[in-house]
Protein backbone atom coordinates (compact mmCIF):
# COMPACT_ATOMS: atom_id res chain seq x y z
CA UNK A 1 0.00 0.00 0.00
CA UNK A 2 1.20 3.74 -1.13
CA UNK A 3 2.08 5.47 2.08
CA UNK A 4 0.43 9.27 2.56
CA UNK A 5 3.27 10.59 5.29
CA UNK A 6 5.63 11.63 2.83
CA UNK A 7 3.57 13.66 1.00
CA UNK A 8 2.48 15.67 4.27
CA UNK A 9 4.41 18.08 3.41
CA UNK A 10 4.25 18.51 -0.38
CA UNK A 11 0.87 18.99 0.52
CA UNK A 12 1.42 21.90 2.64
CA UNK A 13 3.57 23.57 -0.25
CA UNK A 14 0.65 22.54 -2.50
CA UNK A 15 -1.78 24.07 -0.35
CA UNK A 16 0.35 27.43 0.17
CA UNK A 17 0.95 27.47 -3.82
CA UNK A 18 -2.98 27.15 -4.48
CA UNK A 19 -3.43 30.67 -2.56
CA UNK A 20 -0.97 32.29 -4.66
CA UNK A 21 -1.76 30.96 -7.69
CA UNK A 22 -5.49 31.61 -7.71
CA UNK A 23 -4.29 35.41 -8.06
CA UNK A 24 -1.34 34.91 -10.56
CA UNK A 25 -2.91 32.40 -12.68
CA UNK A 26 -6.25 34.37 -12.81
CA UNK A 27 -4.57 37.66 -13.73
CA UNK A 28 -2.65 35.77 -16.28
CA UNK A 29 -5.79 34.38 -18.14
CA UNK A 30 -8.33 37.23 -17.54
CA UNK A 31 -9.89 38.98 -20.65
CA UNK A 32 -13.01 40.82 -20.94
CA UNK A 33 -14.24 38.41 -23.25
CA UNK A 34 -14.52 35.72 -20.60
CA UNK A 35 -16.79 38.01 -18.37
CA UNK A 36 -19.16 35.51 -18.60
CA UNK A 37 -17.67 32.68 -16.07
CA UNK A 38 -20.26 30.26 -17.34
CA UNK A 39 -18.60 30.00 -20.50
CA UNK A 40 -15.23 29.22 -18.86
CA UNK A 41 -13.96 25.71 -19.48
CA UNK A 42 -10.43 26.11 -17.95
CA UNK A 43 -8.04 23.99 -16.18
CA UNK A 44 -8.03 23.93 -12.20
CA UNK A 45 -4.98 25.98 -10.80
CA UNK A 46 -4.67 23.66 -8.13
CA UNK A 47 -4.24 21.10 -11.09
CA UNK A 48 -1.47 23.36 -12.81
CA UNK A 49 0.28 23.97 -9.30
CA UNK A 50 -0.18 20.03 -8.29
CA UNK A 51 1.87 18.68 -11.61
CA UNK A 52 4.33 21.60 -10.53
CA UNK A 53 5.38 20.40 -7.12
CA UNK A 54 4.70 16.34 -7.30
CA UNK A 55 6.54 14.16 -9.53
CA UNK A 56 4.73 12.04 -11.92
CA UNK A 57 5.19 8.79 -9.38
CA UNK A 58 4.00 10.73 -6.60
CA UNK A 59 0.84 11.52 -8.94
CA UNK A 60 0.30 8.09 -9.38
CA UNK A 61 0.60 6.59 -6.03
CA UNK A 62 -1.68 9.94 -4.84
CA UNK A 63 -4.69 8.53 -7.72
CA UNK A 64 -3.93 5.06 -5.92
CA UNK A 65 -4.78 6.32 -2.74
CA UNK A 66 -7.37 8.49 -3.42
CA UNK A 67 -9.54 5.18 -5.08
CA UNK A 68 -8.96 3.42 -1.74
CA UNK A 69 -11.86 5.29 -0.48
CA UNK A 70 -13.66 6.17 -3.19
CA UNK A 71 -17.45 4.44 -3.24
CA UNK A 72 -17.02 2.30 -6.14
CA UNK A 73 -14.02 0.63 -4.74
CA UNK A 74 -13.25 1.06 -1.02
CA UNK A 75 -15.01 -2.16 -0.54
CA UNK A 76 -13.75 -3.54 -3.85
CA UNK A 77 -11.06 -6.40 -4.05
CA UNK A 78 -8.71 -4.96 -6.15
CA UNK A 79 -4.64 -4.28 -6.95
CA UNK A 80 -2.40 -2.44 -9.24
CA UNK A 81 1.12 -2.15 -10.38
CA UNK A 82 2.64 -0.38 -12.77
CA UNK A 83 6.20 -1.87 -13.92
CA UNK A 84 9.46 -0.12 -15.27
CA UNK A 85 10.67 -3.44 -18.01
CA UNK A 86 14.18 -1.41 -18.82
CA UNK A 87 14.80 -0.67 -14.86
CA UNK A 88 12.95 -4.02 -13.72
CA UNK A 89 11.43 -1.93 -10.45
CA UNK A 90 7.96 -1.69 -9.09
CA UNK A 91 6.99 2.38 -10.21
CA UNK A 92 3.67 2.18 -8.18
CA UNK A 93 1.62 -0.73 -6.79
CA UNK A 94 -1.71 -1.89 -4.65
CA UNK A 95 -2.36 -5.29 -3.59
CA UNK A 96 -0.06 -6.37 -6.38
CA UNK A 97 0.84 -10.25 -4.84
CA UNK A 98 -3.07 -10.41 -4.56
CA UNK A 99 -4.58 -13.44 -6.63
CA UNK A 100 -7.78 -12.29 -8.12
CA UNK A 101 -10.23 -13.36 -10.88
CA UNK A 102 -8.92 -11.65 -14.07
CA UNK A 103 -11.64 -12.47 -16.57
CA UNK A 104 -10.74 -12.49 -20.68
CA UNK A 105 -7.39 -11.44 -19.84
CA UNK A 106 -6.47 -14.88 -19.06
CA UNK A 107 -6.67 -14.77 -22.69
CA UNK A 108 -3.37 -13.44 -22.02
CA UNK A 109 -2.10 -16.88 -21.27
CA UNK A 110 -3.81 -18.98 -23.93
CA UNK A 111 -2.71 -16.96 -26.71
CA UNK A 112 0.67 -16.85 -25.65
CA UNK A 113 0.57 -20.60 -24.94
CA UNK A 114 -0.38 -20.95 -28.92
CA UNK A 115 1.95 -18.62 -30.52
CA UNK A 116 5.17 -19.22 -28.60
CA UNK A 117 4.25 -23.26 -29.58
CA UNK A 118 3.05 -23.40 -32.91
CA UNK A 119 4.45 -20.20 -34.25
CA UNK A 120 2.50 -16.66 -35.43
CA UNK A 121 2.54 -17.96 -39.06
CA UNK A 122 0.76 -21.50 -38.38
CA UNK A 123 -2.20 -22.07 -40.02
CA UNK A 124 -5.17 -24.92 -39.92
CA UNK A 125 -5.29 -27.26 -43.46
CA UNK A 126 -8.98 -28.48 -44.59
CA UNK A 127 -8.56 -30.46 -47.56
CA UNK A 128 -10.89 -31.81 -50.41
CA UNK A 129 -9.76 -35.45 -51.81
CA UNK A 130 -10.33 -38.74 -53.67
CA UNK A 131 -9.95 -41.94 -54.00
CA UNK A 132 -10.56 -44.12 -57.31
CA UNK A 133 -10.24 -43.69 -60.33
CA UNK A 134 -12.08 -41.16 -62.73
CA UNK A 135 -13.49 -42.36 -66.15
CA UNK A 136 -13.96 -41.14 -69.32
CA UNK A 137 -17.46 -40.18 -68.67
CA UNK A 138 -16.70 -37.91 -66.00
CA UNK A 139 -17.57 -40.62 -63.16
CA UNK A 140 -15.37 -40.97 -59.81
CA UNK A 141 -15.72 -44.45 -58.96
CA UNK A 142 -14.50 -43.75 -55.25
CA UNK A 143 -14.92 -41.70 -52.41
CA UNK A 144 -14.52 -37.78 -51.51
CA UNK A 145 -12.64 -36.98 -48.70
CA UNK A 146 -12.99 -33.69 -46.79
CA UNK A 147 -9.88 -33.87 -44.11
CA UNK A 148 -9.83 -31.31 -41.63
CA UNK A 149 -7.11 -30.29 -38.69
CA UNK A 150 -9.44 -29.10 -35.99
CA UNK A 151 -9.16 -24.88 -37.55
CA UNK A 152 -11.38 -22.98 -35.05
CA UNK A 153 -12.19 -20.35 -37.90
CA UNK A 154 -13.65 -22.66 -39.81
CA UNK A 155 -16.55 -21.12 -41.67
CA UNK A 156 -17.07 -18.24 -39.58
CA UNK A 157 -15.73 -15.80 -41.26
CA UNK A 158 -13.57 -14.28 -38.08
CA UNK A 159 -10.25 -13.03 -39.12
CA UNK A 160 -10.52 -13.33 -42.57
CA UNK A 161 -11.21 -16.34 -42.68
CA UNK A 162 -13.40 -18.17 -45.52
CA UNK A 163 -17.55 -18.47 -44.96
CA UNK A 164 -18.88 -22.65 -45.69
CA UNK A 165 -20.02 -20.93 -49.10
CA UNK A 166 -16.60 -19.77 -50.09
CA UNK A 167 -15.00 -22.88 -49.30
CA UNK A 168 -17.59 -25.13 -50.55
CA UNK A 169 -17.25 -22.72 -54.40
CA UNK A 170 -13.79 -23.38 -54.82
CA UNK A 171 -14.30 -26.95 -53.60
CA UNK A 172 -16.61 -27.14 -56.49
CA UNK A 173 -14.15 -25.67 -58.42
CA UNK A 174 -11.22 -27.98 -58.11
CA UNK A 175 -14.15 -31.08 -58.73
CA UNK A 176 -14.29 -29.11 -62.16
CA UNK A 177 -10.35 -29.16 -62.58
CA UNK A 178 -10.57 -32.59 -62.13
CA UNK A 179 -13.20 -33.52 -64.57
CA UNK A 180 -15.47 -34.77 -62.29
CA UNK A 181 -18.86 -34.88 -63.11
CA UNK A 182 -20.68 -37.75 -60.97
CA UNK A 183 -19.42 -39.11 -57.75
CA UNK A 184 -20.32 -43.15 -57.13
CA UNK A 185 -18.98 -43.23 -54.14
CA UNK A 186 -19.32 -41.12 -49.96
CA UNK A 187 -18.64 -38.14 -48.84
CA UNK A 188 -15.99 -39.20 -46.41
CA UNK A 189 -15.37 -36.53 -43.39
CA UNK A 190 -11.77 -37.43 -42.05
CA UNK A 191 -10.32 -35.68 -38.70
CA UNK A 192 -9.23 -37.01 -35.62
CA UNK A 193 -8.94 -33.14 -33.91
CA UNK A 194 -12.36 -32.25 -31.63
CA UNK A 195 -14.05 -35.68 -32.63
CA UNK A 196 -14.84 -35.97 -28.57
CA UNK A 197 -16.89 -31.92 -29.30
CA UNK A 198 -18.84 -32.42 -25.59
CA UNK A 199 -17.21 -31.57 -22.54
CA UNK A 200 -17.49 -30.16 -18.93
CA UNK A 201 -17.65 -26.68 -18.89
CA UNK A 202 -15.21 -24.18 -16.52
CA UNK A 203 -16.06 -24.24 -13.02
CA UNK A 204 -18.36 -21.82 -11.83
CA UNK A 205 -18.60 -20.64 -15.40
CA UNK A 206 -20.26 -17.17 -15.64
CA UNK A 207 -23.27 -16.49 -18.33
CA UNK A 208 -22.91 -12.71 -18.79
CA UNK A 209 -20.44 -11.09 -20.18
CA UNK A 210 -20.23 -7.91 -21.92
CA UNK A 211 -24.29 -7.90 -22.20
CA UNK A 212 -23.85 -10.97 -24.03
CA UNK A 213 -25.14 -14.70 -23.19
CA UNK A 214 -22.85 -17.56 -23.50
CA UNK A 215 -22.92 -20.82 -23.15
CA UNK A 216 -19.76 -22.44 -24.04
CA UNK A 217 -19.88 -26.39 -25.17
CA UNK A 218 -20.15 -28.59 -22.48
CA UNK A 219 -22.63 -29.66 -19.46
CA UNK A 220 -24.10 -27.68 -16.70
CA UNK A 221 -23.42 -30.81 -14.38
CA UNK A 222 -20.57 -29.36 -12.43
CA UNK A 223 -22.53 -25.62 -11.68
CA UNK A 224 -25.46 -25.21 -9.92
CA UNK A 225 -28.23 -23.69 -12.48
CA UNK A 226 -30.82 -23.49 -9.01
CA UNK A 227 -31.52 -20.09 -10.21
CA UNK A 228 -31.78 -20.91 -14.35
CA UNK A 229 -35.24 -21.82 -15.78
CA UNK A 230 -35.62 -24.93 -18.53
CA UNK A 231 -38.16 -24.79 -21.26
CA UNK A 232 -39.40 -26.94 -23.81
CA UNK A 233 -39.70 -25.94 -27.03
CA UNK A 234 -42.73 -28.27 -28.88
CA UNK A 235 -41.77 -30.38 -31.53
CA UNK A 236 -43.79 -30.75 -34.97
CA UNK A 237 -43.59 -34.44 -34.23
CA UNK A 238 -44.32 -35.50 -30.94
CA UNK A 239 -42.63 -38.71 -31.33
CA UNK A 240 -39.57 -37.01 -31.79
CA UNK A 241 -36.83 -36.01 -29.66
CA UNK A 242 -37.97 -33.45 -28.19
CA UNK A 243 -35.46 -29.77 -27.97
CA UNK A 244 -34.74 -27.89 -24.78
CA UNK A 245 -33.28 -24.54 -24.39
CA UNK A 246 -31.60 -23.43 -21.51
CA UNK A 247 -32.20 -19.47 -20.37
CA UNK A 248 -30.13 -17.44 -18.53
CA UNK A 249 -31.65 -14.75 -15.59
CA UNK A 250 -29.19 -12.18 -16.48
CA UNK A 251 -31.13 -11.92 -20.97
CA UNK A 252 -33.71 -13.35 -22.05
CA UNK A 253 -32.21 -15.68 -24.91
CA UNK A 254 -32.20 -19.17 -25.58
CA UNK A 255 -29.25 -22.21 -26.52
CA UNK A 256 -30.44 -25.01 -28.18
CA UNK A 257 -29.39 -28.26 -25.78
CA UNK A 258 -29.43 -31.81 -27.38
CA UNK A 259 -29.67 -33.61 -24.03
CA UNK A 260 -31.81 -33.09 -20.61
CA UNK A 261 -30.97 -35.61 -18.17
CA UNK A 262 -33.81 -34.33 -15.92
CA UNK A 263 -31.77 -33.53 -13.16
CA UNK A 264 -31.57 -29.85 -13.84
CA UNK A 265 -28.18 -30.76 -16.72
CA UNK A 266 -27.94 -29.77 -19.88
CA UNK A 267 -25.88 -30.97 -22.28
CA UNK A 268 -24.56 -28.75 -25.46
CA UNK A 269 -22.81 -29.46 -28.82
CA UNK A 270 -20.75 -26.83 -30.59
CA UNK A 271 -21.65 -27.29 -34.73
CA UNK A 272 -19.22 -30.20 -36.00
CA UNK A 273 -17.70 -28.04 -38.20
CA UNK A 274 -16.22 -30.41 -41.60
CA UNK A 275 -19.95 -32.71 -41.24
CA UNK A 276 -21.87 -29.09 -41.81
CA UNK A 277 -18.98 -28.34 -44.93
CA UNK A 278 -19.29 -31.63 -46.21
CA UNK A 279 -23.28 -31.56 -46.14
CA UNK A 280 -23.01 -28.03 -47.75
CA UNK A 281 -21.07 -29.22 -49.87
CA UNK A 282 -22.56 -32.21 -51.14
CA UNK A 283 -26.19 -30.40 -51.51
CA UNK A 284 -24.29 -27.63 -53.74
CA UNK A 285 -22.99 -30.67 -55.74
CA UNK A 286 -26.68 -32.33 -55.72
CA UNK A 287 -27.63 -28.72 -56.86
CA UNK A 288 -25.18 -28.32 -59.70
CA UNK A 289 -26.10 -31.47 -61.47
CA UNK A 290 -22.88 -33.52 -59.89
CA UNK A 291 -24.83 -36.34 -58.74
CA UNK A 292 -23.52 -38.26 -55.37
CA UNK A 293 -24.69 -41.52 -54.90
CA UNK A 294 -23.22 -42.21 -51.08
CA UNK A 295 -24.08 -40.61 -48.26
CA UNK A 296 -21.88 -38.25 -45.71
CA UNK A 297 -20.10 -40.66 -43.39
CA UNK A 298 -17.39 -39.89 -40.83
CA UNK A 299 -14.00 -42.11 -40.82
CA UNK A 300 -12.00 -40.66 -37.63
CA UNK A 301 -9.55 -43.89 -38.11
CA UNK A 302 -8.56 -46.05 -41.27
CA UNK A 303 -6.91 -48.95 -40.47
CA UNK A 304 -6.05 -49.22 -44.44
CA UNK A 305 -6.59 -45.67 -46.16
CA UNK A 306 -6.95 -45.90 -49.45
CA UNK A 307 -4.43 -44.35 -51.92
CA UNK A 308 -5.76 -40.61 -52.23
CA UNK A 309 -5.37 -37.75 -54.65
CA UNK A 310 -5.80 -33.83 -53.46
CA UNK A 311 -8.20 -31.81 -55.17
CA UNK A 312 -7.90 -28.53 -52.80
CA UNK A 313 -6.56 -27.12 -49.88
CA UNK A 314 -8.04 -24.16 -47.84
CA UNK A 315 -6.20 -22.96 -45.58
CA UNK A 316 -7.43 -20.91 -42.69
CA UNK A 317 -5.82 -17.13 -41.51
CA UNK A 318 -2.47 -17.54 -39.80
CA UNK A 319 -2.61 -18.05 -36.17
CA UNK A 320 -1.40 -14.35 -35.60
CA UNK A 321 -4.44 -13.51 -37.17
CA UNK A 322 -6.61 -15.34 -35.00
CA UNK A 323 -4.82 -14.28 -32.16
CA UNK A 324 -5.44 -10.86 -33.29
CA UNK A 325 -9.09 -11.24 -33.68
CA UNK A 326 -9.56 -13.09 -30.11
CA UNK A 327 -8.20 -10.71 -28.16
CA UNK A 328 -9.17 -7.19 -30.11
CA UNK A 329 -12.74 -8.76 -29.58
CA UNK A 330 -12.28 -10.60 -26.69
CA UNK A 331 -13.84 -14.02 -28.21
CA UNK A 332 -14.37 -17.09 -26.23
CA UNK A 333 -15.10 -19.51 -28.79
CA UNK A 334 -12.06 -18.77 -30.50
CA UNK A 335 -9.84 -19.17 -26.98
CA UNK A 336 -11.41 -22.85 -25.53
CA UNK A 337 -10.30 -23.43 -29.39
CA UNK A 338 -6.45 -22.55 -29.20
CA UNK A 339 -6.57 -24.01 -25.87
CA UNK A 340 -7.72 -27.62 -27.04
CA UNK A 341 -5.33 -27.24 -30.10
CA UNK A 342 -1.95 -26.79 -27.76
CA UNK A 343 -3.40 -30.15 -26.00
CA UNK A 344 -3.57 -31.53 -28.83
CA UNK A 345 0.17 -30.86 -30.33
CA UNK A 346 1.31 -31.49 -26.83
CA UNK A 347 0.11 -34.27 -25.92
CA UNK A 348 -2.21 -35.72 -28.76
CA UNK A 349 -6.22 -35.53 -27.22
CA UNK A 350 -7.96 -31.95 -27.79
CA UNK A 351 -9.59 -32.03 -24.19
CA UNK A 352 -9.89 -28.77 -22.14
CA UNK A 353 -7.83 -30.78 -19.43
CA UNK A 354 -5.23 -31.71 -21.59
CA UNK A 355 -4.83 -28.03 -22.77
CA UNK A 356 -4.55 -26.80 -19.11
CA UNK A 357 -1.82 -28.94 -18.48
CA UNK A 358 -0.22 -27.73 -21.74
CA UNK A 359 -0.64 -23.89 -20.85
CA UNK A 360 0.71 -24.76 -17.69
CA UNK A 361 3.62 -26.58 -18.12
CA UNK A 362 4.39 -24.08 -20.86
CA UNK A 363 3.86 -21.58 -17.82
CA UNK A 364 6.09 -23.31 -15.43
CA UNK A 365 8.85 -23.60 -18.71
CA UNK A 366 9.20 -20.01 -19.37
CA UNK A 367 9.05 -18.95 -15.29
CA UNK A 368 5.96 -17.33 -15.31
CA UNK A 369 5.51 -16.24 -11.49
CA UNK A 370 2.63 -19.23 -10.20
CA UNK A 371 1.98 -17.93 -6.70
CA UNK A 372 -1.57 -17.59 -6.67
CA UNK A 373 -2.01 -19.07 -10.29
CA UNK A 374 -5.13 -20.35 -10.52
CA UNK A 375 -5.85 -21.39 -14.68
CA UNK A 376 -9.07 -23.27 -15.22
CA UNK A 377 -9.95 -22.21 -18.79
CA UNK A 378 -9.04 -20.67 -22.04
CA UNK A 379 -11.51 -17.83 -22.33
CA UNK A 380 -11.57 -16.44 -18.73
CA UNK A 381 -14.90 -17.03 -18.14
CA UNK A 382 -14.44 -18.92 -14.91
CA UNK A 383 -14.39 -17.27 -11.52
CA UNK A 384 -11.86 -20.12 -10.38
CA UNK A 385 -9.33 -18.47 -12.86
CA UNK A 386 -6.60 -16.67 -10.48
CA UNK A 387 -3.66 -14.74 -11.08
CA UNK A 388 -1.69 -12.09 -9.31
CA UNK A 389 -1.16 -8.45 -10.95
CA UNK A 390 2.82 -8.85 -10.32
CA UNK A 391 2.63 -12.01 -12.04
CA UNK A 392 0.87 -10.23 -15.25
CA UNK A 393 3.58 -7.52 -15.78
CA UNK A 394 6.67 -10.04 -15.38
CA UNK A 395 4.81 -11.87 -17.94
CA UNK A 396 4.01 -9.26 -20.31
CA UNK A 397 7.60 -7.87 -19.67
CA UNK A 398 9.00 -11.21 -20.56
CA UNK A 399 7.23 -11.16 -24.12
CA UNK A 400 9.36 -8.04 -24.67
CA UNK A 401 12.30 -10.21 -25.70
CA UNK A 402 10.13 -13.05 -27.65
CA UNK A 403 10.67 -13.42 -31.80
CA UNK A 404 6.87 -12.81 -32.01
CA UNK A 405 6.52 -9.61 -29.45
CA UNK A 406 5.60 -7.52 -32.33
CA UNK A 407 2.62 -9.59 -33.64
CA UNK A 408 1.74 -10.21 -30.07
CA UNK A 409 1.57 -6.71 -29.13
CA UNK A 410 -0.40 -5.43 -32.13
CA UNK A 411 -3.29 -8.09 -31.14
CA UNK A 412 -4.14 -5.66 -28.17
CA UNK A 413 -6.33 -3.68 -28.36
CA UNK A 414 -5.48 0.09 -28.19
CA UNK A 415 -6.86 2.98 -25.60
CA UNK A 416 -9.70 5.05 -27.75
CA UNK A 417 -8.86 3.01 -31.23
CA UNK A 418 -9.72 -0.13 -31.22
CA UNK A 419 -11.14 -3.66 -29.80
CA UNK A 420 -12.68 -3.47 -26.56
CA UNK A 421 -10.78 -0.76 -25.54
CA UNK A 422 -12.16 1.89 -28.16
CA UNK A 423 -14.77 3.11 -25.68
CA UNK A 424 -12.09 3.77 -23.01
CA UNK A 425 -9.21 6.42 -23.18
CA UNK A 426 -11.02 8.79 -25.53
CA UNK A 427 -9.43 11.66 -24.63
CA UNK A 428 -6.48 11.68 -22.22
CA UNK A 429 -4.61 8.22 -22.97
CA UNK A 430 -6.08 8.04 -26.55
CA UNK A 431 -3.15 5.33 -28.77
CA UNK A 432 -1.11 5.02 -25.87
CA UNK A 433 -2.18 1.95 -23.84
CA UNK A 434 -2.39 -1.27 -25.48
CA UNK A 435 -3.78 -3.61 -23.29
CA UNK A 436 -6.37 -6.74 -22.60
CA UNK A 437 -9.62 -5.95 -21.18
CA UNK A 438 -11.87 -8.16 -18.53
CA UNK A 439 -15.51 -8.39 -17.86
CA UNK A 440 -17.49 -10.33 -16.15
CA UNK A 441 -20.25 -9.17 -13.15
CA UNK A 442 -18.42 -7.37 -11.20
CA UNK A 443 -14.96 -8.04 -11.94
CA UNK A 444 -12.96 -5.92 -14.43
CA UNK A 445 -9.38 -5.95 -15.26
CA UNK A 446 -6.98 -4.24 -17.61
CA UNK A 447 -3.71 -5.94 -18.62
CA UNK A 448 -0.78 -4.45 -20.79
CA UNK A 449 1.35 -2.01 -22.02
CA UNK A 450 1.58 1.93 -21.85
CA UNK A 451 3.48 4.58 -23.76
CA UNK A 452 4.67 7.69 -21.88
CA UNK A 453 4.11 11.28 -23.07
CA UNK A 454 8.35 10.83 -22.75
CA UNK A 455 8.27 7.69 -24.71
CA UNK A 456 8.49 5.02 -21.96
CA UNK A 457 7.21 1.70 -22.84
CA UNK A 458 6.28 0.39 -18.83
CA UNK A 459 3.81 -2.52 -18.10
CA UNK A 460 0.67 -2.92 -15.96
CA UNK A 461 -1.96 -4.66 -14.71
CA UNK A 462 -5.14 -3.43 -12.98
CA UNK A 463 -7.65 -5.79 -11.85
CA UNK A 464 -11.06 -4.93 -9.66
CA UNK A 465 -13.16 -7.27 -8.18
CA UNK A 466 -16.57 -7.22 -6.26
CA UNK A 467 -16.50 -3.48 -7.13
CA UNK A 468 -19.75 -1.29 -6.36
CA UNK A 469 -21.67 1.06 -9.02
CA UNK A 470 -22.19 0.02 -12.75
CA UNK A 471 -19.21 -1.04 -14.93
CA UNK A 472 -19.01 2.52 -16.21
CA UNK A 473 -17.91 3.75 -13.26
CA UNK A 474 -15.43 1.37 -12.81
CA UNK A 475 -13.74 2.31 -15.83
CA UNK A 476 -13.45 5.44 -15.13
CA UNK A 477 -12.00 5.04 -11.96
CA UNK A 478 -9.63 2.85 -13.87
CA UNK A 479 -8.51 5.74 -16.07
CA UNK A 480 -8.17 7.78 -13.33
CA UNK A 481 -5.39 5.55 -11.60
CA UNK A 482 -3.96 5.10 -14.96
CA UNK A 483 -4.04 8.36 -16.57
CA UNK A 484 -1.30 9.92 -14.11
CA UNK A 485 1.46 7.21 -15.39
CA UNK A 486 1.19 9.06 -19.20
CA UNK A 487 3.32 11.54 -17.27
CA UNK A 488 6.01 9.37 -16.15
Amino acid sequence: MVNFRKYISGVTVLAAGFLFAQSTVSTVLYSQNYDNKANLNLPSPAAYVEKAILLPKELVDISVNTMMTDPVLKNATWGFVVYDPKTKKIISSYNENTPLVPASTTKLLTTETAMSMLGENYRWMTQLEYSGEIDENGTLNGNLYIVGSGDPSLGTNKAGAWSYKDIVSDFAGGMTREGIKKVNGDIIIQTALFKGNISALPENVVWLENNNYYLPVGTTKEINPANERLIVKKSMNPAADKKFFYVSPYVNKMVYAEKYDGNGTLTTKLPDAPAFLANSFRASLVKSGVAVTGKVTPKMTDASPELRKMISAYKSPTLGDIIYYTNQRSDNSLAEALLKTVGFQKMGDQTSESGRIVVNNHLKDIEFDLEGLNYMDGSGLSRSNHVTPISQVKFLTSLMDEKFYKTYFNSLPIGGQSGTLKGMFVGEGNGQVFAKTGTLNKVKTLAGYLKTNSGRTLVFSLMVNNYAGSVGQVKSKMETILKPALDL
